[in-house]
């Protein structure tokens, strides 16, 4: 493999890139390195308790006392200095991985001097943290953070970067080796008793922590050389194999059904198979016991992300953050390297896209791990079918020239990191979302269990006002014929007595979306059917509110009319905020506008609702204008059809009185009759010309 130099010579780009990641670390030949001698605390209460957003950083305030929120509060004291502490040191640490790279790549002794000033800082503080006395009841202790999970990440950037020194012929003095041995050891030692812990006295081998702590003992034992030990980590309870065995499912998602834990967990297992690399160990074709593989775990997250690149924020995880965007980039970078698969450059791309605004390999990312002589990335149509993912619960229906697709998700509960979502839909355009899952705020906000992992915050049912218990649904029916595909997806755990039932059908440039609701209890409540788009609506009442301080606005009553809501949408993803930049490399702008009509049919005894709930998780204080259907009654459908553009699809019953509902689906030139057989699901009755 070509190393950093050798890079840097042969490809223009790289280069290129190398002398801005100088550029960045210029102020630090003008400013004494100042490492915070405080530990770090839990990144997630670096958020505003009034606006549930996440606090500023300033990547160059090396002593922040005031801790601003975008919408202008000022916080002061803790939670926020720990919070903020923990950016500062993970800052640090990726400023000496920075250094490590522009010196192998130029040679200029500053650079090694900088990446050497930090790592001996932090080895001779690191012994000076006792055991985090502010850490949660619930945590893994660390020293240098409330968490051993952020200690675990942060030393394998500090390692990565004392290997990539050493490796370019850097030497330290004898006293300089002897703290960081020491720092080595005691990382060594707090890392194999964590560890301990949590596979044998917690059982929860399967655990995100479990492949951090592995990670970072990998890279221990290979700054130290103890193959031995390297070697022990791959086998047993806990080891390498068994946690991809048993923390990634069959068909390749991680065991918690996110995205954003599944790259997690991803990272952790790429930066364990560099380790393992060092010493002749090939970790990328390794396989678990029911073939999952770090490959099958990149082909997952190609089959689920949209046309555009962007992943679906399901279950916990950030809607969007400069540092999971790096973690995008780190790690599609790599898996492009190594497995050769241009399915993964969309990807790659929109990370690029969201942190600097250009579909093009750029920054500390692209520099370390980025191969090939181009700078450009593949960002063409992929024609990809429907996907089932039966192990983790997940279904995607989409067909090339459609420009609608949809995310249902039925499979677990996902542990800690699960949402109470089951039936829940993402659905998205081509160009952007339409009504995605909002994501999940820092953790130390309150939104996050009073709204975000809430069932009324998915686009999903709700009984009697009550989240969704807990619990497994299953797929009755998942078939692709031509470009049609129809899924059936069920749950009967979310509320006692109820049966939920969602059937969904992708053809022709729409989406339907029929669902069904049977209580068998004596005492029926109410069901809610919640939709969150993200675009602009255009209703066609003017509803006014209820009350002053209720979510709902009172809408349209009827007996199965039909009511059409058009969402007006601007991909919003390709024209970043913090910018001026809106037009692509080519010239081409890629902010893009478009539309999406919806045509519900209203049951007897239901009504549509606007509402204004929480934005998404990017800025929850921008409220979004959703739709609510409520029902009473024992039993209930919900007919929906989506259609691409301002034009809606004409959706009408066609069956008699006290008959199973029978719906018609007419668009330009065509009409399609459906039925819902209890037992047999969705039929398509007929086809045929809108003339006849």
């Amino acid at each position: 493999m070509m190393n950093l130099k050798e890079k840097a010579d042969t490809f223009s780009w790289v280069g290129l890139e190398v002398d801005k990641l100088k550029m960045e670390l210029d102020p630090f030949r003008r400013e004494e390195i100042l490492l915070p001698t405080e530990p770090g605390g839990w990144w997630h209460q670096y958020v505003c308790p009034q606006h549930h957003t996440e606090l500023i950083f300033d990547v160059m305030e090396q002593d922040a006392v005031v801790f601003s929120c975008p919408k202008g509060c000022k916080l002061e004291g803790e939670p926020y200095r720990g919070a903020w502490l923990v950016y500062r040191h993970q800052a640090m640490a990726r400023y000496a991985l920075q250094s490590a790279v522009v010196f192998a790549a130029d040679g200029e002794e500053f650079y090694s001097s900088l990446a050497r000033k930090i790592l001996v800082g932090y080895a001779e503080q690191f012994p000076l943290y006792p055991v985090h006395p502010d850490a949660q009841p619930w945590m893994l202790s660390g020293r240098a953070f409330h968490q051993a999970l952020t200690e675990a990440i942060w030393s394998t950037t500090l390692i990565r970067a004392y290997l990539l020194l050493v490796d370019h012929g850097v030497t330290f003095t004898g006293e300089e080796e002897v703290k960081l041995q020491v720092f080595f050891t005691m990382l060594e030692e707090s890392m194999e008793q964590y560890r301990h812990i949590l596979i044998y006295e917690k059982k929860n081998a399967e655990n995100n922590y479990t492949a951090w702590l592995n990670a970072s003992l990998a890279c221990v034992y290979a700054a130290k050389g103890t193959r031995e030990k390297l070697a022990s980590l791959l086998e047993g309870e806990g080891g390498f194999y068994h946690h991809l065995s048993i923390g990634v499912k069959p068909d390749g998602f991680e065991f918690e059904g996110s995205t954003y834990y599944h790259i997690f967990v991803l990272r952790a297992y790429l930066i364990a198979a560099e380790m393992y690399g060092r010493f002749g160990i090939d970790l990328y074709a390794a396989k678990g016991e029911q073939g999952q593989s770090i490959r099958g775990m990149f082909q997952l997250l190609a089959e689920l992300s949209g046309d555009n690149g962007e992943l679906p924020a399901v279950h916990d995880g950030p809607y969007a953050r400069v540092p999971f965007a790096r973690e995008i980039a780190e790690v599609f970078e790599i898996g492009i390297a190594v497995y050769k698969d241009p399915s993964l450059q969309p990807i790659l791309a929109n990370a690029y896209r969201y942190l600097y605004g250009q579909e093009l390999r750029t920054g500390l990312e692209a520099v370390l791990y980025g191969a090939g002589e181009s700078k450009e990335l593949q960002t063409s149509y992929r024609v990809r079918d429907s996907v089932l993912l039966p192990d983790s619960g997940f279904a995607v229906l989409r067909h090339p020239g459609n420009p609608l697709s949809v995310l249902a998700d039925f499979g677990e509960h996902g542990g800690s990191h699960g949402h109470f979502d089951k039936l829940h839909i993402t659905i998205m355009h081509r160009w952007g979302e339409v009504a995605p899952e909002l994501g999940m705020v820092p953790y130390g906000s309150v939104l996050r269990k009073e709204w975000y992992s809430e069932t009324a915050s998915h686009n999903t049912v709700t009984i009697g006002g009550r989240s969704q218990a807990p619990h497994t649904g299953s797929c009755c029916q998942f078939r692709q014929e031509g470009n049609a595909t129809y899924l059936w997806i069920r749950s009967d755990g979310a509320y006692e007595g109820a049966v939920l039932e969602r059937h969904l059908v992708l053809a022709d440039g729409w989406l339907l979306d029929w669902f069904h609701v049977e209580q068998v209890t004596e005492r029926s409540q109410e069901v809610d059917l919640w939709f969150h788009p993200t675009g602009h609506l255009l209703l066609p009442f003017d509803p006014h509110r209820v009350q002053k301080d209720s979510p709902a606005v009172l809408g349209l009553e009827a007996g199965y009319g039909s009511v059409e809501v058009l969402s007006a949408m601007k991909n919003e993803t390709d024209c970043p905020l913090n910018t001026e930049w809106n037009i692509r490399y080519d010239g081409v702008s890629t902010c893009r506008e478009y539309e999406v009509s919806t045509s519900t049919l209203l049951a007897p005894g239901s009504t549509m609702y606007e509402i204004r709930t929480p934005g998404n998780a990017e800025d929850p204080s921008r409220l979004l204008r959703g739709i609510m259907l409520r029902h009473k009654g024992p039993s209930v459908d919900f007919i929906t059809v989506y259609r691409d553009g301002h034009e809606p699809a004409v959706l009408k019953l066609v069956s008699q009185v006290g008959e199973p509902p029978q719906i018609q689906i007419a668009t330009t030139g065509q009409a399609v009759v459906y039925c819902l057989d209890p037992k047999a699901g969705l039929i398509q009755e007929k086809s045929r010309n809108t003339e006849e």
